[in-house]
């Protein structure tokens, strides 16, 4: 149910604290394609919330008008939800079942839209403490409606299978027609009442191997302290890794990254068992509800086919000769004898300084977006001109940025925006995410509008491409060039060739131990040691450090999700070369897949706008982009 899908997310922002993982208009957690560090203002430096110019912020009065109508709907929800028992053991009719999904819906939209309006009033100001009691007054008003309804799916999915059938063929269902086949398809996963409730009760025990990673890694982990470029001792912390690995000083990577890997590496039986743990619960799990294998029961619920996974790594495997040449590159760039693991996040060029204010980052975006045609840059200006977005960093202010909104008003942006590079691609970037959520939530009903996480970072993606193109084809500038492609390569590399390194782990790991193998510390660095070989090919030294790095990943407790980096970015590379290749029949496919939403299945959504997901296409075509962007790079250092 939509409602089911809404509380959850909801739920999920409480813990999460990505700037890119909010619920319902959700950025799925990746960053946009330049990554480095945005540049903080110093707090005695930032403006009050008061302080701020109202041209520069948000206008969340398109949500409610103000606290009173806010609590006006919050009474409505109330009396809603009280009328959610009348349905109770009566869904038997297709009168009462229309009845039902339309309460379920309003309902939904409403929370969402409560929830919405408290949360990003508390993201303007953290601190304020009406809103932070508001926040969990939506919060605990989305866990009521969803108990309160939590009988619906159970009593459908207890009817006979022909009286289904009648309900999805049924006219008066229309509107509901796909919410139905998708009951009837989980189906044959779901067990009886009394098993459910059995599984319902291990649930809590289920996420124990993710909570047991989550505090050894956070809370328990210490690193030793390094010497940084200075000679001064430094302590060495998660959040300041990634900073020392950006080094232009190689010794400080190599001392970070060793310090790194030896203090997991001191941890690895117990991060072994944990995550063997996690494997052996997915098994479980898998084989209770009848699947074929962890890999078939985690793509399921989107409905993706295994040859989704397999082509991705297959077709990835068929282009490691073009990483190895970028490996081949990036040694000579950086002018050493052996390439090692530690010199993957070095700067291959010298800062390149991009002053870009927010106007002219919002007017290059616009004429980066040309060729997505007039109606999309209608929609892009309205975006920049009606209160959508909320521009600057502010004391207390949520960090990041993402996009987020409620069905039934225009999406909203959140930005920290800085004057460079980084801060145009951010705002590029989240205009993809609130113009997907525009034209869907403009095309179709609450229930269909609601697209999936693997969708979600297809259109932010394809907006950064195409702006890519743009900057590269109208520079001139040779260091300003080179700068704009190690970017753009190094973002090939980590989000579609290094995810799909971690999703082979994943169904190798998975494989071993429905085979009945186990998953030693010996083993699991084996492979992804093997794994490192394999992808990076003859001009990397693969340090044996990087045995250990699947010991700090923590998206292997999340298993089977990280492919969905690279298949988005991949099916956003191939919208993007053919929008530039085709022009307007490729722009029309594309709109009509800003207008699909949720209404079938990701994988038939992409196929009609001319991304088949199912076939290696798209991935050779993103690899043919990064395979031109090395030739570029190449022509370049000659």
């Amino acid at each position: 149910m939509i409602l089911t899908k809404t509380v959850s997310l909801i739920i999920a922002l409480s813990i999460v604290s990505s700037p890119y993982s909010l619920p319902i208009k959700a950025s799925a957690g990746t960053q946009p394609l330049l990554t480095q560090q945005l540049r903080r203002i110093p707090m005695d430096q930032l403006l009050k919330r008061s302080e701020v110019s109202k041209d520069n912020q948000w206008n969340l009065q398109d949500l409610f008008k103000d606290q009173s109508a806010w609590d006006n709907t919050y009474k409505e929800v109330l009396k809603k939800i009280s009328k959610a028992t009348d349905f109770q053991g009566k869904l038997d009719t297709v009168q009462s079942v229309k009845e039902c999904f339309t309460l379920d819906d309003d309902i939904s939209s409403d929370v969402e839209r409560l929830y919405v309006y408290a949360h990003m009033h508390l993201d303007e100001d953290t601190t304020n403490p009406t809103y932070q009691a508001l926040t969990e007054k939506g919060k605990k008003l989305s866990v009521d409606a969803g108990e309160a309804l939590s009988f619906v799916t159970p009593e459908l999915l207890a009817l006979p299978d022909d009286k289904l059938d009648a309900f999805i063929a049924d006219p008066v269902l229309s509107d509901y027609k796909f919410t139905l086949q998708e009951m009837k398809r989980e189906k044959a996963h779901v067990l009886s009442k009394t098993e459910e409730a059995l599984l319902a009760q291990v649930g809590n025990l289920s996420q124990a191997p993710q909570t047991i990673f989550g505090m050894l890694n956070n809370a328990d982990m210490k690193f030793p302290k390094i010497k940084d470029e200075n000679g001064k001792e430094v302590e060495l912390t998660h959040g300041s890794y990634i900073k020392y690995l950006e080094s232009p000083n190689r010794e400080v990577r190599s001392r970070a990254f060793k310090a790194v890997y030896e203090t997991y590496g001191k941890q690895k039986n117990t991060i072994a068992a944990t995550l063997s743990a996690n494997v052996n619960k997915n098994i479980f799990y898998s084989r209770v509800r009848k699947y074929p294998s962890v890999l078939e029961m985690s793509l399921y619920g989107d409905n993706i086919q295994k040859e989704v996974y397999t082509n991705l790594i297959d077709t990835i495997h068929e282009s490691l000769p073009l990483l190895h040449r970028y490996m081949k590159l990036r040694k000579k760039l950086l002018g050493v004898d052996e390439l090692h693991m530690y010199d993957l996040f070095a700067p291959l060029v010298d800062e390149y300084k991009m002053d870009i204010t927010y106007e002219e980052a919002k007017k290059t975006i616009k004429e980066g977006l040309q060729p997505l045609g007039e109606d999309y840059l209608s929609a892009l200006q309205e975006g920049y001109d009606n209160g959508w977005i909320d521009v600057y960093e502010n004391e207390g202010k949520r960090t990041g940025a993402y996009s987020w909104g409620a069905y039934g008003t225009h999406p909203y942006v959140l930005l920290n925006h800085n004057e460079n590079l980084n801060s145009m691609f951010t705002l590029a970037h989240e205009m993809g995410h609130a113009l997907h959520s525009y034209y869907s939530d403009n095309a179709l009903k609450y229930r269909d509008a609601q697209y999936t996480i693997f969708l979600a970072e297809v259109a932010s993606t394809t907006n950064e491409a195409l702006l890519m193109d743009y900057l590269l084809k109208k520079s001139t500038d040779p260091k300003e060039k080179m700068y704009l492609l190690t970017y753009y390569a190094d973002q090939f590399r980590t989000t579609v060739f290094r995810q799909t390194m971690f999703a082979e782990f994943e169904k190798l790991i998975h494989e071993h131990a429905e085979q009945g193998d186990s998953l030693t510390p010996q083993a699991l660095s084996d492979i992804y040691y093997d794994l490192n070989v394999k992808y990076h090919g003859s001009d990397m030294a693969v340090d044996k450090e990087i045995a250990m790095e699947w010991a700090r990943i923590p998206h292997f407790y999340n298993s089977f999700y990280v492919y969905k980096y690279a298949t988005g970015f991949s099916a956003a590379t191939s919208f993007s070369k053919q929008i530039l290749e085709e022009g307007q029949p490729a722009v029309d496919r594309y709109l009509g897949f800003l207008k699909s939403g949720g209404s079938d299945y990701s994988i038939n959504i992409l196929s009609k706008a001319g991304v088949d997901m199912s076939s290696p296409q798209p991935i050779r075509e993103a690899m043919s982009v990064f395979g031109e962007l090395i030739t570029q790079m190449e022509q370049l250092t000659k």
